[in-house]
């Protein structure tokens, strides 16, 4: 077995990239502190052809250092906007057609692995800021909320993490059912 060479992963360029379908989800980032944890949320978006991040709050944007240490160009793939009320947003793209779920631990929230994605149905899904999760007032306005089961001491995964995870398990979903 060998480690593959750059040229061997068949990479798009950035302009493909825009050009390809991409899958029919985005990603709502409301109120999230850490540049870094921004930068990782367009890379992961990037690997897994998100259509769209949405930048909402306090929510920093590109062009700035700190999110380029880890998005590593993907801010230039990866379309995204900035808006400063989730609620409106939120609002927004259920009118035009998307489920939207945040991710954070409520009541009767939905298990991540009982979450049944249909093919035909867009998705926005909601990560919330690092210490206070996704805010009350876009729970309530979301369609449901979705949970990663967790099993140690701690209680909350890392946003980047809970991105990856988010995402990885969405597309593979979607992939189960082609």
């Amino acid at each position: 077995m060998r480690k593959l060479q750059m040229e061997e992963l068949n990479r798009l360029t950035v302009e493909e990239f825009q050009e390809v379908e991409k899958k029919n989800f985005c990603l709502i980032l409301d109120d999230v502190r850490s540049l870094n944890n921004v930068g990782s949320a367009f890379r992961t978006a990037d690997a897994f052809l998100v259509e769209k991040i949405y930048l909402c709050g306090i929510t920093g944007t590109p062009p700035h250092r700190e999110i380029e240490k880890t998005a590593l160009g993907s801010t230039e793939s990866v379309a995204w906007e900035h808006r400063s009320s989730i609620t409106d947003l939120i609002a927004e793209l259920k009118g035009n057609g998307y489920t939207v779920l945040a991710i954070e631990q409520v009541e009767n929230s939905m298990k991540l692995p009982d979450f049944r994605p249909e093919a035909s149905q867009k998705y926005a899904f909601i990560f919330g800021n690092e210490v206070f999760g996704v805010n009350d007032t876009a729970i309530a306005a979301a369609d449901g909320c979705l949970e990663i089961p967790q099993f140690g001491t701690k209680h909350s995964l890392n946003i980047s993490v809970t991105v990856g995870i988010i995402c990885w398990d969405y597309v593979s979903k979607l992939i189960a059912i082609h």
